[in-house]
Order: structure tokens, then sequence, then C-alpha cells
């Protein structure tokens, strides 16, 4: 591997597309790092988990007291 080569370097499928350099020790770095960090967050997808959990459903809870609301009025 050349030290000297660029970290991003132009695209072969387009004029204003940069990617990553792989004979750049930290372009190759940032390509495992990139891959590492995209299938951890299929896995968290796939599994409903992390920050793809579905929120808690809210538990019913029976009220204070069985009295109607509001009290009926007893005078005009």
């Amino acid at each position: 591997m050349n030290g000297d080569e660029p970290v991003f370097k132009k695209s072969k499928w387009g004029t204003s597309r940069y990617v990553y350099n792989p004979n750049n020790p930290v372009g190759l770095a940032l390509i495992v790092v990139s891959s590492v960090l995209v299938i951890v967050m299929l896995v968290l997808m796939e599994n409903r988990s992390g920050p793809f959990a579905p929120s808690p459903s809210p538990t019913w809870s029976p009220p204070a007291s069985q009295d109607p609301w509001p009290f009926p009025a007893t005078t005009p």
C-alpha cells in the first residue's frame, strides 16, 4: 500500500462522485467501519431492537374512584 494515495478518489461511474480509496490505510479503515455499521444497523432493524424497538403499549389502570364525574348537581 502506498501512503501517498488520497483518502478519496473520483469514481469511474460519474463525474462529480468520490469514493473511499482502499489503497490508502485511512480509506480502507473507513470502508471496514462503514460496512460494520451498516451490518449492525440492518441486524437491529431485523430484530426490532435498540432504536428500532416498538414503543411499549400503555398499561390501563382503573380510575381512582367509581363515582360519576362531574358529580350531578343537587340544586337547580
